[in-house]
């Protein structure tokens, strides 16, 4: 990959956050030349990146060029300078990780890498960072699509999604990211593919369960035709019918990834319950924040707010948040699903 390029290397970014997925894209961003003030909370992580060039509790096998990186545990020094500011850690985390900022971001571009909703607010992020702090829909981006941060990190293919109602703005800080292995298309429709985004962190965590409880192929690819289908429920169709003509991937994609992959903690959530474990246990078996899990928690909301059914999901939610035994849950689904 190339370490210098055309772009303006004095337009600084702020990454918040210090997970696999923010890990992935300052690697990007610094092997690109670009200028990055890396905001971090936890101590042992910042020690490791300051003394050994390298994020020891995530994708530790990344190096880093940190004479590109200024390290922060000062969320106000963080954002202060930076033109774009870009948000990468757990919904349920964003409120705390931003607890202290007193900057304004009304002048930034704030892009979200975050594919969740915020615990309690029962908001989307963008929504959320648009009523907090202020923005206009044309300051705030979204970056959907099947991103993996372990692929993306070490140079696999992969297709980014940028989401805005400027697709100006999200096409300049695009070209930030665009590299021979990452490729970037640009949608104005953040609003559907945010929610999109949300489901299918919920429906990777019942492909899990199914996978954990002993089925089969054949009625994996049936459970995730149907969760599809849930999807064009819950979207407006009009809308995501001409998105996903433009880029099926946008919506699809990062489905079947999550579905799928070995890398997806939703899946690895969803199985762990179905071997087994309860609920609690899994989730503190897990090294990373499994979405799909708090996602779920505000279905019924969204289910009365929009007078949709969902049953794949709602059983998501009777299994993480009512008690309902996997296995009894994953039998309710076989008649439905016929």
């Amino acid at each position: 990959m190339e370490t210098k390029n055309k772009l303006d290397t004095n337009s600084r970014c702020a990454v918040i956050g210090h997970g696999s997925w923010a890990t992935a894209i300052v690697k990007v961003l610094t092997m690109k030349g670009l200028s990055v003030v890396w905001y971090i909370r936890n101590t042992e992580v910042l020690e490791s990146l300051r003394t050994e060039g390298r994020n020891c509790r995530y994708l530790p096998d990344v190096e880093f060029d940190t004479s590109l990186i200024h390290l922060s545990d000062d969320v106000n020094e963080a954002v202060k300078d930076a033109d774009t500011i870009l948000l990468v850690t757990p919904a349920a985390y964003l409120k705390s990780s931003l607890s202290d900022l007193k900057v304004s971001l009304k002048d930034k571009f704030v892009v979200s890498a975050i594919k969740g909703i915020i615990p309690n607010e029962k908001q989307l992020v963008t929504d959320y960072l648009k009523k907090t702090y202020g923005l206009s829909g044309a300051q705030v981006c979204f970056i959907g699509g099947p991103t993996h941060a372990e692929e993306v990190a070490h140079g696999r293919l992969t297709y980014l999604t940028l989401a805005c109602a400027n697709v100006g703005k999200a096409r300049a800080f695009g070209e930030k990211l665009q590299t021979p292995y990452l490729k970037v298309n640009y949608v104005r429709g953040m609003r559907y593919l945010e929610r999109a985004a949300v489901l299918k962190n919920i429906y990777a965590v019942m492909v899990g369960m199914a996978v954990g409880l002993g089925y089969g192929d054949n009625f994996i690819s049936v459970l995730v035709s149907n969760c599809i289908k849930e999807m064009f429920f819950l979207l407006d169709p009009k809308s995501v019918n001409d998105l996903f003509k433009f880029n099926p991937s946008n919506f699809f994609g990062d489905l079947l990834a999550s579905c799928y992959s070995s890398h997806s903690r939703n899946r690895q959530l969803g199985m762990l319950i179905g071997r087994g474990n309860t609920v609690k246990t899994a989730l503190n078996e897990m090294t990373m924040v499994a979405e799909g899990y708090f996602a779920s928690a505000m279905l019924p909301l969204i289910i009365n707010e929009q007078k949709v059914q969902l049953p794949i999901a709602e059983t998501a939610y009777q299994v993480l948040h009512q008690g309902l035994p996997a296995r009894k849950a994953m039998k309710s689904l076989e008649d439905l699903l016929a």
